[in-house]
């Protein structure tokens, strides 16, 4: 299966480079920077912390819901 994850834009003016992330978690985010590689590293590591929170958030919510239909061992 097949999943986008996120759209990235990247425009250039007079001021420097900007850049668009958009994604269905967390909307869209803009990153200004006067040099390409520095916005690109801050465009992957907000994408890199965001997909962290949510593996960490899907494992708690998993490890909770096993949890809750565990029935305790009768002897």
């Amino acid at each position: 299966m097949e999943e986008t994850l996120y759209n990235i834009e990247i425009h250039k003016d007079e001021e420097g480079y900007m850049g668009r992330i958009y994604s269905d978690a967390d909307g869209v985010k803009e990153f200004k920077n006067d040099q390409l590689d520095k916005l690109l590293r801050d465009i992957t590591l907000d994408m890199q912390l965001a997909l962290e929170e949510f593996s960490n958030r899907s494992a708690v919510e998993f490890t909770e819901s096993q949890e809750s239909t565990l029935e305790p061992y009768k002897i």
